[in-house]
């Protein structure tokens, strides 16, 4: 894998959060134990940006305790860089999850309202500094959905960006438990993603945030080409879109695969199939790091897709929230199509 991306600096904005997991394949109404883990959208971005050797910036507030201490050692143990994270507010944003399987959903229970990061106001952060050595900068849809004001301080740090000539990439990431301040969505999120030189949409929140109305009936390629022409509309700096699509064949069969359009020419990688799942979370996150990993990096159209699928499968057979891959892991997944033999 070739690697040229010692010079990036990736700047990412979202809540660090504690993630609170059932354990055991047991309810939520049967558990006597939860599993803690620290996680967050933009956070794992980072975290697999930085095991792949690219320097990520990390912002957000917190509340000063110890259980925020206990959240920013799973980042600095990655060397990312939290040297701007502010202190405020009283508690931390937690998670609750139930892990289903093959017949029952899994199931998530939101603690965010009133956090440290959902109270965050305006002048709490000085954007034109803190993103004065940044690359580019990184933001999902996630950070709106808590509050207004981490709406309207997700806006600054896009505008701040925008005006520096940094590259802005966006994650659609909505989340229908989140969005109870009044706001849609589409109130909202339009505006925010105006700016977006690279984005990760889905269908669903497609329609949601624009309204866009797209043929269910359609192939997943001819979708995703509509949706960019729509996009291109909407949002005018945009160069690049991915998506990843999810296929289920049966019972147990479950193929994973993308889409990518970069410079006006369209990749796909091959379908990888997903033997077994053990996390789903945090997936989406590990696409967009391989994502922006291959973009940064210069690689081609084609190894940029085929890297955000193997990051994104990878972390599927990885527990919490962080994709713990390395570069050669990564390399085999492409090379093998991802392998169940002993690496010895």
């Amino acid at each position: 894998m070739k690697d040229n991306t010692s010079s990036i600096k990736v700047t990412t904005f979202g809540e660090l959060l504690l993630r609170m997991h059932v354990s055991g394949g047991n309810r939520f109404t049967q558990t006597k134990e939860l599993q803690v883990y620290t996680g967050g959208a933009e956070a794992n971005v980072c975290i697999l940006l930085s095991q792949l050797g690219i320097n990520t910036h990390y912002v957000t507030r917190l509340p000063d305790n110890d259980l925020a201490q206990l959240a920013l050692n799973e980042l600095h143990k990655y060397k990312v860089d939290t040297a701007d994270c502010i202190y405020g507010g009283e508690r931390m944003g937690l998670y609750f999850v139930e892990s289903g399987n093959q017949i029952r959903a899994s199931q998530v229970i939101y603690d965010r309202n009133n956090s440290a990061f959902s109270t965050i106001n305006e002048e709490d952060i000085n954007w034109d500094t803190v993103l004065s050595e940044s690359s580019l900068f990184h933001w999902s849809g996630i950070s709106p959905g808590v509050s207004n004001n981490a709406a309207l301080m997700c806006k600054k740090a896009i505008v701040s960006a925008h005006n520096k000539g940094i590259d802005i990439s966006s994650d659609f990431n909505f989340r229908s438990k989140l969005w109870q301040y009044g706001k849609h969505p589409s109130e909202i999120m339009p505006e925010l993603l105006y700016y977006s030189t690279i984005t990760i949409a889905d269908l669903n929140s497609s329609e949601i945030y624009f309204g866009l109305d797209i043929n269910k009936n359609d192939s997943h390629s001819d979708r995703f080409l509509r949706v960019y022409e729509m996009l291109k509309e909407k949002m005018p700096y945009l160069k690049t879109l991915a998506m990843s699509f999810r296929i289920s064949e049966g019972a147990t069969q479950v193929y994973y695969y993308g889409m990518l359009l970069h410079e006006d020419k369209l990749y796909e990688s091959k379908k990888a199939r997903l033997h077994i799942i053990t996390d789903q979370i945090g997936t989406g996150d590990a696409f967009c790091a391989g994502l922006l990993y291959g973009l940064t990096g210069n690689f081609s159209g084609q190894e940029t897709i085929d890297m955000a699928i193997a990051c994104g499968a990878l972390k599927q057979s990885i527990p919490g929230d962080f994709a713990i891959i390395s570069p050669s892991e990564i390399d085999h997944f492409i090379n093998h199509n991802s392998s169940n033999r002993i690496n010895r």
